[in-house]
């Protein structure tokens, strides 16, 4: 399927799209400050420079954009046009996170990932339960790893 819009337009377009301080990195980092807690952003003391960074608990968060990272669920779809470039990117990302949590496991780090279809999309969870969890996981110093996604759908 040919692009609907010209290269300069897609190069615009895509150079728009941020990296970081997306806005559910924020609203989620809103929603912990409104509960109390402290953190750090983009912390380089932490493998990966984590979204959010909660010393007291040795934990980090990433907060993942389903599409950027691949992740199997309703918001992700692969684009029409280029998928050989896409399928190489998204790959090359996947693995990037898999070595950037066994950095942060190896520097004495529990990390967290939360995915944007956790707060966004037909099947979310909603910001409130999302940080209600991440709220209960915290303290849970016996969890080194954990996620948060929206639920599968029975017909999945």
């Amino acid at each position: 399927m040919p692009d609907v819009v010209d290269q300069i337009t897609r190069s615009r377009m895509m150079s728009g799209i941020k990296g970081k301080n997306t806005d559910p990195e924020i609203q989620i980092r809103r929603a912990l400050h409104a509960r109390g807690f402290r953190f750090r952003l983009h912390s380089s003391d932490v493998p990966g420079k984590p979204d959010v960074v909660l010393p007291k608990y040795r934990a980090a968060v990433f907060v993942h954009g389903c599409f950027w990272h691949g992740h199997d669920c309703p918001l992700f779809r692969m684009p029409g046009t280029r998928q050989e470039f896409w399928r190489e990117k998204i790959e090359r990302n996947r693995k990037r996170d898999q070595t950037v949590q066994q950095q942060v496991a190896d520097a004495g780090w529990r990390s967290m990932t939360v995915w944007e279809c956790s707060i966004r999309g037909p099947q979310r969870l909603g910001l409130e339960e999302t940080v209600t969890r991440i709220e209960g996981w915290l303290p849970d110093a016996s969890s080194q790893r954990s996620e948060i996604r929206a639920p599968r759908s029975e017909a999945a």
